[in-house]
């Protein structure tokens, strides 16, 4: 008797033990499910090939550049010609060259700065809004105080103070200024799903807070915390571009943001050659287009009512 109930609690363990291995999610396929999604909706297919294109554009600019971006050999001022697609600049330097060029720095600052401010927002906003104690009203006064406080003055005023620290400065103001927002929205996402029936269940099972905040409520919010991301991303590249463009980066750079500084400076809508300043404002512009329209599909990783096509099925 004593054996065939061993036997019996050995099997029901080793059967739990299955069930256990087999309802644990798969990453890749959870991953893959997540593109499926946001690949069914049309405008967010656009914008992730439109945003592939910059990444790869980034990655392999130095093997696609036809000339070395500082080379400063070439005639000056030149319109567009076979040579050079896109004309040089006052100082002899290949334009088209540095567009592609300028999208390591811009978009390697976009995507990190937009990343730091998301993990800060995320950290700030998932605490604020679970724990409420004395601490989150102080979370909650120096969150607001970034809020109310311009964030382009802000910056320039950093910035300035900061002159020539090269691209680690940028990403810094970047992310000083930026996170805030994130935060503040995250807060009031986690305090609506902190009174849901499962946090509760997972409370009254005594779980963690921790674990509470990570494994359950923090699930629930993916296409929030990744349309932060995207959004943050946007930003950080606008803020990048702005920065450069008065003069308070690194100047020696060649970045989408530089590009423009450096034609202001030689006054080119004198001289005719608008496109040094179309050029670089145009991929910019595109680059902000590609993960807005992300965020068209985003929304159906949380909401199955917003997939559309094969998303659905």
């Amino acid at each position: 008797m004593t054996t065939t109930s061993r036997r019996t609690t050995m099997d029901a363990s080793a059967t739990a033990g299955r069930t256990t291995h087999l309802d644990r999610p798969n990453p890749l396929r959870v991953l893959g499910r997540g593109i499926r999604t946001v690949w069914a909706v049309p405008k967010a297919r656009f914008g992730l090939v439109l945003f592939a294109f910059f990444v790869l554009l980034a990655i392999f600019a130095p093997l696609i550049s036809p000339y070395d971006p500082h080379d400063t050999s070439f005639g000056r001022s030149q319109d567009a010609s076979a040579a050079h697609w896109l004309g040089t600049t006052a100082a002899g330097q290949d334009v088209f060259s540095q567009l592609i060029c300028g999208a390591q720095v811009s978009v390697s600052v976009a995507l990190v700065a937009g990343l730091l401010s998301t993990i800060i927002a995320v950290a700030v906003g998932l605490s604020w809004g679970y724990v409420r104690t004395f601490w989150g009203e102080g979370v909650g006064f120096i969150v607001n105080l970034f809020l109310v406080i311009p964030a382009l003055p802000l910056m320039i005023v950093i910035a300035a103070y900061l002159q020539n620290g090269g691209l680690g400065v940028i990403i810094l103001v970047v992310v000083v200024t930026g996170w805030a927002w994130g935060a503040r929205v995250l807060r009031s996402q986690t305090q609506s799903l902190r009174s849901r029936d499962f946090v509760t269940a997972a409370t009254f099972s005594g779980e963690s807070a921790t674990r509470i905040v990570f494994r359950e409520i923090l699930p629930n919010m993916t296409s929030l915390i990744i349309a932060s991301f995207f959004g943050a991303a946007t930003a950080a590249i606008l803020a990048e571009a702005g920065l450069e463009f008065l003069g308070l980066g690194d100047s020696s750079t060649v970045s989408w943001g530089t590009m423009l500084f450096w034609a202001q400076n030689s006054n080119v809508l004198l001289t005719g050659q608008w496109i040094l300043l179309f050029a670089p404002g145009l991929m910019i512009a595109l680059f902000a287009v590609s993960m807005s329209f992300i965020n068209f599909g985003v929304d159906g990783l949380s909401n199955p009512r917003l997939r559309e096509g094969g998303a659905t099925r």
